[in-house]
């Protein structure tokens, strides 16, 4: 190392040794309130002893002196014990239950702690007493600086798991600030343990690094007083936690190997260090990939490290996402049987539901299994026992002791179907919706009560979304249903009034047969009833929604026709046009509408009597009055049961005319307004909006400005 990157080296050490002094006279600012806890003491330790390790750095580095790089070396393996034991002191909820729980499942982690401190001090005392060579020193000594900071990143990480979400913006400086001082840390010895040399860039930027991150500790500690509040063991944390520790020791065992490869490997040495580096983090991505080895690896945590096996709000949690991630029926079978085979880490199942009859079950839905095309009955001895008992059927079990099944019998088809492991019922209520088939774990469950427990109340859950599902799908079906036969209410009243006009017209035929004004008006007729019919037609198919676009339609052209077709069937309508007025609407349709009520003024009054139209504007609408003086409507009717379907006065009356006529000037924006006494004659009056219709041209309005 050359005289000028020794100098920024001491320059860097000190200007980190400035940060954590300022950093410590801070926290002592602080007050006794602050130092009270074992947390806030410990941070201050090991922020005390951060600055005397890079003191001691840059005093050594300056004087050149052994015994300064020693204690230098000392002070560096005490300050990763004091950010362990803050860490530790962290992780332990303040309630004394949940602490004893807490140091019970991270003893391992708090004996690892200990046992590196220890490692390090024994390499500076073999250095100090010549138990090692100065070589073997060094390598080892590379090795324990390497495995320092990967120990403290598992506990950061692990913190940053387990505390609860109000917690994290309290912890989140803390833990960023100490992971960039441990990353930095992390490469720098790898880089130095892989190449047999340390990197004098890397050295002068050290000291940087670590005064860049004591504001983020500063942050820290105005963000809480009491930093995690509340912290909460997590199984997901221990498993990351676990998995991050292998990873990391793995990785320093692969470099560790390198080392030696290179070391003895000649010419060759690099060569095959590259090699062995590429196949090391290889296997870790096959490792990290497999679902076999997070399966035992995630038993081997629960099952050593705490009372329960099961997170049972992760589980629910994850439970819930994976049956609401589908909203059709096909999608959420697949959802059911993923959601309860990940609980036991299945690789594959089946679904089995109710069909329609109620007499069978059939194969609805699989992952990763063969398709089945065999149905199990309803009153099979399968479906009874599932049934009675609401057991989870551990076919593994059952071929070794059938007894405790009492008299169960499995089905040929299940018999054969292979890996087929767990069958889990699924129950609403008292009755049974389907069943599940799970296949074999990837790794060895014991299917305990607990396991039971939970797949049984799982199952339940599945079974309510299920039904939940074939209940909405039914009542989907009843509405397109509702909706079709609502249409053809509609269509067979209107094919009604076709038939009727063209049976008036063939009974006049035989009168008026030869008379030529007969035939071009029978001709028109013919005509116009296949057009309504079309229409009828398309309506059916395309839907309720008529067909075309609301346009502007002559409200006294349109009652002008509807008063000559009713004169041509014999029967008089009187007009009283005092406004020549348009609304918006479908012409063919608003044309039915009035017609139909006109024609049931024609059907409520007798020969003798009369019926009107009248039209006149009233504010900004249309106001369309259709009267008679029939035998009139009581207001029970009036209020009750006019303008719903299948309600009518007429004897062979099905009331949809009324109901579509409502329906329909309530969707242009209008109203309809009925005033009506027995024996005295019903007035109708639609009010409609205004659709104003331009004579004059744009272009004449400018000129005679």
């Amino acid at each position: 190392m050359n005289t000028e990157s020794a100098s920024l080296i001491v320059w860097s050490s000190g200007l980190a040794a400035g940060a954590y002094a300022l950093l410590s006279t801070y926290l002592l600012s602080l007050g006794d309130e602050w130092r009270s806890g074992k947390r806030s003491k410990t941070m201050l330790l090991a922020v005390a002893l951060s600055a005397l390790w890079a003191a001691l750095t840059a005093f050594a580095l300056s004087s050149e002196s052994a015994s300064a790089a020693v204690l230098a070396s000392l002070a560096d393996i005490c300050r990763h014990g004091a950010w362990y034991a803050f860490l530790i002191f962290l992780l332990i909820p303040p309630t004394q239950a949940q602490a004893r729980k807490a140091i019970t499942v991270r003893g391992g982690m708090v004996a690892a702690c200990v046992a590196m401190i220890l490692a390090g001090i024994a390499l500076q005392l073999s250095l100090a007493f010549g138990w090692l060579i100065p070589e073997q020193w060094l390598r080892l000594s590379l090795f324990h600086s390497l495995a320092m900071p990967v120990l403290a990143l598992v506990l950061i990480e692990q913190l940053f798991r387990a505390v609860a979400d109000d917690s994290l913006w309290n912890v989140k400086p803390l833990c960023l600030g100490l992971a960039g001082q441990f990353i930095f840390d992390i490469y720098l010895f790898s880089d130095a343990l892989m190449f047999s040399r340390i990197d004098g860039d890397a050295l002068v930027v050290r000291g940087f690094i670590h005064a860049l991150t004591t504001p983020l500790l500063v942050l820290a500690t105005l963000r809480s007083r009491n930093w995690t509040s509340k912290i909460r063991l997590s199984q997901k944390a221990a498993f990351h936690s676990v998995t991050l520790l292998i990873a990391g020791l793995y990785l320093l065992f692969m470099a560790g190997i390198g080392y030696y490869v290179r070391y003895f490997g000649g010419d060759w040495g690099r060569a095959l260090q590259l090699g062995l580096v590429c196949a090391a983090i290889l296997g870790l991505g096959v490792l990290g990939v497999s679902g076999a080895m997070r399966a035992k690896l995630r038993v081997l945590v629960g099952k050593h490290l705490f009372s329960y096996r099961y997170d049972y709000r992760e589980e629910w949690l994850r439970f819930t996402h994976t049956l609401s991630a589908e909203d059709s029926p096909q999608g959420m079978g697949q959802q059911v049987i993923r959601g309860l085979a990940n609980m036991v880490e299945s690789p594959a199942g089946t679904l089995w539901l109710r069909d329609a009859s109620n007499e069978s079950y059939r194969q609805n839905a699989r992952w990763n299994v063969p398709e089945c095309s065999s149905n199990e009955a309803a009153n099979s001895s399968l479906t009874r026992f599932l049934l009675d008992s609401g057991w989870i059927i551990n076919l593994e079990e059952y071929r070794c002791h059938p007894s405790r099944y009492r008299e169960l019998e499995i089905p040929d088809w299940l018999s054969h179907m292979a890996n087929a492991w767990l069958v889990v019922p699924l129950m609403v209520g008292n009755e049974m919706i389907g069943f599940v088939i799970l296949a074999s774990s990837r790794t060895t469950i014991d299917v305990n009560w607990e396991v039971n427990d939970l797949l049984r109340t799982a199952g339940c859950q599945a079974a309510g979304f299920l039904a939940r599902m074939q209940a909405t799908e039914a009542l989907l079906e009843a509405r397109k249903f509702d909706a079709f036969n609502k249409m053809s209410a509609f269509v067979v009243h209107d094919l009604k009034n076709i038939v009727t006009q063209l049976a008036l017209m063939l009974r006049n035929a035989e009168r008026h047969r030869d008379n030529p004004e007969f035939q071009e008006d029978m001709l028109m007729t013919v005509g116009h009833s296949v057009e309504r019919m079309r229409q009828l037609m398309m309506q059916l198919r395309e839907g309720a929604t008529p067909p075309g676009t609301a346009c502007g339609v002559s409200l006294p052209e349109l009652i002008q026709r509807i008063q000559k077709e009713k004169m041509d069937q014999g029967r008089p309508v009187e007009l009283v046009i005092q406004d020549r007025l348009a609304t918006r609407g479908h012409e063919n349709r608003l044309e039915r509408v009035i017609g139909h009520l006109v024609q049931n003024a024609l059907d409520a009054t007798d020969n003798s009597g009369k019926v009107w139209i009248s039209l006149k504007k009233k504010g900004d609408r249309a106001a369309l009055e259709i009267g008679d003086s029939g035998h009139g409507m009581s207001p029970e009717f009036i209020r009750e049961r006019l303008f719903k379907p299948f309600q009518s006065t007429k004897q062979a009356g099905m009331g949809i005319g009324a109901y579509e006529s409502s329906q329909y000037i309530r969707e242009l924006g209008g109203e309809m307004h009925v005033d009506s006494q027995v024996g005295e004659g019903t007035r109708i009056t639609l009010m409609l909006p205004l659709f104003e219709l331009r004579t004059a041209s744009d272009l004449g309005e400018k000129e005679a400005a």
